[in-house]
């Protein structure tokens, strides 16, 4: 049997981002993807025009019909910025026992412009992080989460623990914005939903190599898609997570060159 692997995100027209960059590498990495839309955007390379949330009774609707018919073996949640459609996933999660969820915290804009407010906040800290086995948050993502500044390695290490520790999954804190060039700390606390994640440690460093490519439109999402669709699989956490930044390289070397912004990967290199 295909192992299977759902995303709960909104939708970017232009591809190269949300549901459609998520179906693309869950495909790429050998999985079988389904989607429920959280929103519409119309959005490209250049920046977001509009943004249409779905209602929550639809998004429950989708949910619905996506685990009583083929049950996924891993989740991920990317952009979701209303505290009604936060709920809603947490509850169908619980509901249903979904396993293997990996949260990507889509928070701030490249701009660096907050895109969720307290009240999301506060159930997206509360009711689904508790429910991960790990979250993805880049460096203004985890100040947020921790409420601590981030200036340095031991930084990161302070902050990711906070998270961990206070909402009991795993941490993946991304390096990147100028600090720790393209290094991620991969955190965990004693009580955690991770299962097995491959150290006894309770934290590594995982080392990248920083790949000269101004066309990173939907990093985040790839990332954590292809952490979602390995831990399908059956890998380990920190297996799942080194697979997954050795095909996120794959994708940045192709050197895709399109549009007239920050453009897309090429999710499909191994098949080129």
């Amino acid at each position: 049997m295909r192992k299977t692997a759902l995303t709960i995100a909104g939708s970017d027209c232009s591809g190269g981002a949300g549901i459609q960059a998520d179906i693309k590498t869950m495909m790429a990495n050998g999985v079988y993807a389904m989607s429920a839309v959280t929103a519409l955007t119309a959005q490209n390379t250049t920046g977001v025009a509009a943004i249409q949330e779905s209602a929550p009774e639809f998004l429950a609707q989708q949910l619905d019909c996506i685990f009583t018919d083929i049950y996924p073996d891993a989740v991920k949640i990317g952009m979701v910025s209303s505290a009604e459609l936060i709920r809603v996933i947490a509850e169908k999660l619980e509901f249903y026992q979904a396993k293997n969820i990996v949260v990507d915290p889509v928070m701030v804009a490249t701009s660096g412009s907050r895109l969720i407010d307290e009240k999301a906040l506060d159930i997206l800290e509360t009711r689904l992080l508790p429910l991960a086995a790990v979250v993805t948050p880049n460096i203004p993502e985890a100040e947020i989460l921790s409420g601590q500044q981030i200036a340095s390695a031991e930084d990161m290490i302070a902050a990711a623990a906070k998270i961990s520790e206070t909402r009991g999954c795993a941490v993946l804190l991304k390096g990147g914005h100028s600090l720790n060039d393209a290094n991620d700390l991969l955190y965990r606390a004693k009580e955690t939903n991770s299962g097995d994640w491959g150290t006894k440690e309770k934290y590594v460093w995982f080392y990248g190599r920083r790949i000269d490519n101004p066309n990173t439109h939907g990093t985040g999402c790839t990332l954590s898609s292809a952490i979602a669709a390995n831990l399908a699989k059956g890998y380990n956490l920190e297996a799942s997570i080194r697979r997954a930044k050795n095909y996120l390289s794959g994708a940045l070397s192709a050197m895709l060159n399109l549009g007239h912004g920050s453009g897309p990967m090429d999710h499909g290199f191994m098949i080129n």
